[in-house]
């Protein structure tokens, strides 16, 4: 049987090493190695979208891996994709350091220097561990979910633009389509997601900081059922206590509700912490909102040159929606595009607050009218990002959503295309 290996090393040296030794392995089938996290789980979840036999038996994960840290790259991996073994290449061979590698979910440590031996050695148990999984569960494919579900993160180009109520109609839109979604709160020091929805709550994303291992049952007990359906999980009340989610914690907390709801919304807010850098790295479709005004737009182009600075994200990874957009406006979305480099959506969302304020002042934002331009811009966002389920012989610019007669759920469309109320 061919065992395909899929190394993942940062540094040259290393990986012309790995990859010398992994073409002498029998029946090894070694992939080009990937040069970083984002690389890695983006080559997964491309190849579990085709199909889930495309995945690679072995992951090697090296020690100098980056940005993500590899224990932590090993337990998004063991999370996402269940069934792919990982073994950790590294210089230290202690007791503490393996034991921290096994409940990351590695299947194998190989301590450097490399060893023909060690290495073809625990390359094969870990094949033979990915192959048992995968007949356990080949007549069980609802097990086997791969990436797990949608998340998107939404982030506002400064303060005030939209990008809370961008995300809380994005996720609503998705309840209403018939997916299990949950809305997250990660603008730690000044979320405002209770607000808008007239929550009173108790636990938040704090609560989850210090837990390694997120169980759903610990993860239900932090998170907050909404009327609508909706899963809230919010920021802490105190904003201080918003130091307290790390990267770390939070690239758990991600992994943990990517594994149990279909679509995952998240609030980034507009200022970046390592929490919600970390979310935008892993979401699916990071959405940067911005207003068609100068201010706004400096901000936009500042945040995408940062995310890619810092190795977060690419602008032509990232989709951004216009708010408050009229046609007379001097900067239109097309001058936009070409000042921040990012894919803009195909809605634009009309300047229309008089149709939110009732809402927003009575934090009553899902009971938003559907009549609202406002609102079927944002649901036909939705659709656009594939975050609702098409209705049954709906038309093809889009149908009514489940429990909101009247709301657009728009299919994906391409972009550069208009929907709803923001034709342009």
């Amino acid at each position: 049987m061919t065992t395909r290996i899929l190394p993942a090393v940062g540094d040259a040296d290393a990986a012309r090493s790995v990859t010398t030794l992994l073409s002498q392995l029998p029946d090894a089938e070694p992939a080009a190695p990937v040069g970083d996290s984002t690389q890695l789980i983006d080559t997964l979840a491309r190849l579990a979208g085709e199909s889930i036999e495309e995945l690679p038996e072995v992951v090697l994960v090296h020690e100098r891996i980056g940005p993500v840290p590899a224990l932590e790259l090993i337990r998004e991996v063991s999370l996402r994709f269940p069934a792919v073994a990982v073994v950790l290449i590294t210089a230290d061979a202690s007791q503490t350091l393996f034991a921290a590698a096994m409940d990351a979910g590695a299947r194998g440590l190989v301590t450097l220097p490399l060893s023909y031996e060690e290495l073809a050695n625990r390359v094969q148990a870990a094949a033979q561990w990915s192959t048992g999984v995968r007949r356990h569960l080949g007549s069980g494919g609802d097990v086997f979910t791969g990436p797990g579900g949608t998340v998107v993160t939404v982030t506002g180009a400064k303060g005030g633009v939209g990008a809370t109520v961008t995300a809380v109609q994005l996720a609503l839109a998705a309840q209403a389509s018939g997916h299990t979604a949950a809305l997250v709160d990660l603008d730690l020091q000044t979320g405002d997601i209770a607000a808008y929805l007239d929550v009173q709550f108790r636990r938040s994303v704090v609560d989850l900081a210090a837990i390694t291992d997120i169980s759903p049952r610990v993860l239900s007990d932090a998170v907050f059922s909404h009327d609508t359906g909706l899963a809230l999980l919010l920021a802490p009340g105190e904003g201080e206590r918003g130091e307290e989610v790390s990267d770390r914690a939070a690239r758990q907390i991600v992994s943990a509700l990517r594994s149990r709801y279909e679509v995952v919304v998240i609030d980034c807010g507009s200022q970046m912490s390592g929490a919600n850098a970390a979310a935008i790295e892993m979401a699916d479709t990071a959405v940067l909102v911005t207003t068609p005004d100068v201010v706004a737009v400096r901000g936009a182009k500042r945040i995408v040159r940062m995310w890619d600075r810092l190795q977060i994200r690419k602008a032509e990874e990232t989709v951004t929606l216009v708010n408050r957009f009229n046609r007379n406006t001097e900067i239109q979305p097309a001058l936009i595009q070409r000042i921040t480099g990012t894919r803009m959506a195909g809605t634009a969302v009309p300047a229309n607050f008089k149709e939110l304020q009732g809402a927003v002042d009575s934090g009553r934002m899902h009971e938003l009218d559907p009549r609202s331009t406002v609102k079927q811009a944002l649901w036909a966002l939705a659709g656009e990002l594939g975050l609702v389920k098409p209705s049954q012989g709906a038309e093809p610019r889009g149908g009514m959503l489940r429990g909101d007669r009247g709301s657009i759920g728009g299919r994906k469309r391409k972009s550069g295309t208009t929907s709803g109320g923001g034709r342009q």
